[in-house]
């Protein structure tokens, strides 16, 4: 059921709490921001709010600061950066204050000496362990800082079920999508029910473990499903081939088995990697050779990239795909002797422009933009954690909590 937007609310001369992901890297010193895409995201939900005459209040987390205050990891810094960036045309970018705590007195009185086309910045949620707990009352602190009106637009938080993300809904009147949420769900929401076919999913990074849920729900909807990254090789060892000293979890080769033999009784095209780019160790200075077919690999080599033939392989289904998601990468691209294989499916999936292409997770999202064709991606997606349990077909907390547009 679709769930109210920020567009259906009545925000003039109105308080209006935003759920923002503003988790962005810090620098050692937590001084300077390092990346503030996160930040950029949600410009468009903060100027439609200001530009409606809106009273604005941001919360976000940042980091890891386990329930009490710690100054690296404090939002201080970011009032400047959005004092930038904040439209131009607005004026109101000089209008941004910060608050040094996200409940209490002090947040309160600056809440309510608002005005309309100004904006009021939180300090870190997560210095209060009541914020994780998801606590009630906590949740009522929060609320009590709006006229009523909540939109939540972190949809890299929303599979979190914390005081705000959740508990917030519970005490107000109205809790709205923002527009990066809706993005977010319109993209990914499409995929899980009306893709473009042929529908290709590419699957890569460590583990099979993590993926899994995501291959078993994807494997009724796609066409092709491309395996790369360390998980490839527990599909390989399930397949009987030996894979030196490949990362492997032998405690799901059980399930490898079975996802492949789902994805042969459903006429899903499953492809692994043909080729490996090896290595004597996991270095980058490390020696290396190409190994084709289904051979066994040396004992004492590891695999930490695909090679020229998958690349060439997996290309050509992403050339022929109508609908493309991404996550995970194909190699241990951080190295750059094992890139190779993750940067050219990058391009692939940039160069097929009659495709709708979704590209999410932490690892492809830097791939994407080192590769310089993150321009190119029709969607690329803000939620790690939240876009896989959403492929997943889980309910996110955060997304479920929102009033129903026809409530």
């Amino acid at each position: 059921m679709a769930k109210l937007s920020i567009r259906d609310l009545d925000l003039k001369n109105k308080r209006v709490l935003i759920r923002v992901d503003f988790n962005v890297p810090l620098s050692a010193d937590g001084k300077v921001i390092e990346d503030d895409t996160r930040i950029r995201e949600t410009l468009p939900t903060i100027e439609y709010a200001l530009r409606q005459h809106a009273k604005v209040i941001l919360m976000s987390h940042l980091g890891r600061p386990k329930g009490k205050p710690n100054p690296v990891l404090s939002l201080r810094p970011i009032v400047d950066r959005l004092r930038s960036m904040i439209d131009k045309d607005l004026g109101l970018g000089e209008n941004v204050a910060f608050s040094p705590d996200c409940v209490g007195p002090v947040a309160s009185e600056m809440s309510h000496m608002l005005e309309s086309g100004q904006t009021l910045l939180l300090e870190n949620l997560r210095f209060h362990p009541e914020e994780e707990q998801n606590d009630s009352a906590f949740a009522q602190q929060l609320a009590s800082l709006s006229d009523g009106l909540y939109v939540n637009d972190a949809f890299g938080a929303a599979h979190r079920a914390h005081a705000s993300t959740e508990g917030i809904t519970h005490h107000v009147s109205q809790a709205a999508a923002g527009l990066l949420m809706q993005k977010e769900l319109d993209y990914l929401g499409r995929v899980l029910t009306s893709p473009a076919k042929p529908f290709v999913t590419i699957l890569g990074g460590a583990k099979v473990s993590d993926k899994i849920e995501v291959i078993d729900n994807l494997l009724g909807k796609v066409d092709a499903m491309l395996i790369g990254g360390g998980m490839a090789y527990t599909f390989l060892r399930a397949r009987g081939q030996g894979t030196g000293k490949s990362l492997v979890e032998l405690d799901k080769i059980d399930v490898a088995k079975q996802a492949m033999e789902k994805a042969r009784q459903m006429g899903v095209r499953f492809l692994l990697p043909v080729d490996h780019v090896l290595a004597d160790e996991f270095a980058p200075g490390a020696k290396t050779q190409i190994l084709s077919g289904d051979g066994d690999f040396p004992a004492d080599w590891m695999a930490l990239d695909i090679g020229p033939k998958t690349i060439e392989l997996f290309s050509k289904e992403i050339g022929a795909a109508k609908t493309i998601v991404w996550n995970g990468p194909m190699g241990v691209f951080e190295m750059p002797a094992f890139a190779k294989g993750t940067f050219a499916i990058a391009n692939a999936v940039a160069n097929n422009s009659k495709a709708t292409s979704i590209v999410g997770g932490g690892d492809s999202v830097a791939a994407v933009r080192q590769a310089g064709v993150a321009d190119k991606i029709s969607h690329i997606s803000t939620g790690g954690g939240a876009s896989l349990e959403f492929l997943e077909g889980k309910k996110l907390p955060g997304v479920e909590a929102l009033t129903e547009k026809n409530a």
